[in-house]
């Protein structure tokens, strides 16, 4: 069965997901963007806050937590490779200029302002840019491609990830009703790295440090996860998003709780000893280019 896109009424259809009780991805339009670096600063030890601003970022799209945005780097020779607008989509260049993914934070239409918070890996291109850039220096920004759309009418929402993930889980319990229900569990390397979250009453935060071990080789979600008692009768979202293989366990997981694709949404965000891991092969129609994805979000 062919997929309908939706792009063309993708604020229709949002609403339609959100009123319905199974989630959705829904495509937006897609644009590419020049933005200016407006400030830079730490979330934890763990996190750097990027906010973006300028005419560019004007009427920018943000509907879901979990929905992302590419940045374009220059190529090694100095050169920058733009895609180009066509019609709802983007035509991209080939191959596929240098870009990191990220999790957009938060969009503030009455200022303008779009905060993106990049992990900081070791030796990742992105971290090295958010370690070292200044305001107002320029940053070209394409998407985001779409959303996943979840209704709030679930029983509870289970939210997992390592750092690359605590973006998109602290804008998840930030824009759940304040009666939802939950869990999140989320790996750190120690208590610096914790950020003070916006979670409803109902939902139970539990942070899992794996010390001095590197990220992506403790083992600890996964099981925390596994260990928790779900309510029966209850209908449960899950969302988890990290280190491919250290999430890989919770796709069995999701499968023998019987959660349908509406239900349930894990993704790998990277991988280690893969700088330019992508798992969204999927949605590569929605940029209309070949993976360029990320080790950081």
């Amino acid at each position: 069965m062919e997929k309908v896109d939706h792009r063309h009424r993708h604020r229709e259809r949002i609403a339609e997901v959100r009123a319905g009780t199974s989630a959705e991805r829904v495509p937006y339009p897609i644009r590419i963007r020049q933005a200016e670096v407006r400030a830079v600063r730490p979330v934890g030890a763990g996190l750097v806050r990027v906010t973006l601003g300028g005419p560019g970022t004007k009427g920018f799209e943000a509907h879901a937590p979990d929905e992302h945005v590419k940045l374009i780097f220059p190529e090694p020779d100095g050169s920058l490779r733009l895609p180009e607008p066509n019609g709802l989509m983007l035509r991209w260049p080939r191959p596929a200029p240098t870009s990191r993914e990220y999790t957009v934070r938060r969009y503030d239409p009455a200022t303008g302002e779009l905060d993106l918070d990049i992990a900081l890996h070791e030796g990742g291109l992105g971290a090295d840019w958010a370690r070292t850039v200044q305001p107002g220096e320029p940053v070209h920004v394409a998407g985001p491609p779409g959303g996943r759309i979840v209704p709030h009418t679930f029983d509870r929402y289970l939210l997992a990830g390592d750092l690359t993930a605590l973006p998109a889980i602290a804008r998840w319990l930030e824009e759940l009703p304040r009666t939802a229900k939950g869990w999140a569990f989320i790996e750190v390397a120690d208590a610096t790295e914790q950020i003070e979250l916006a979670a409803p009453e109902g939902f139970e935060v539990r942070w899992l440090h794996r010390g001095a071990l590197p990220p992506g080789t403790a083992g600890l979600l996964a099981p925390a996860v596994q260990q928790l008692s779900l309510p029966e009768g209850e209908r449960i979202h899950v969302w988890v998003a990290g280190e491919a293989g250290e999430i890989k366990p919770l796709r069995r997981w999701v499968k023998e709780l019987g959660l349908g694709k509406g239900e349930q949404d894990i993704t790998g965000y990277w991988k280690r000893g893969e700088a330019d891991f992508d798992e969204d092969h999927e949605h590569e129609h929605e940029h209309e280019h070949t993976a360029a994805g990320s080790e950081e979000r």
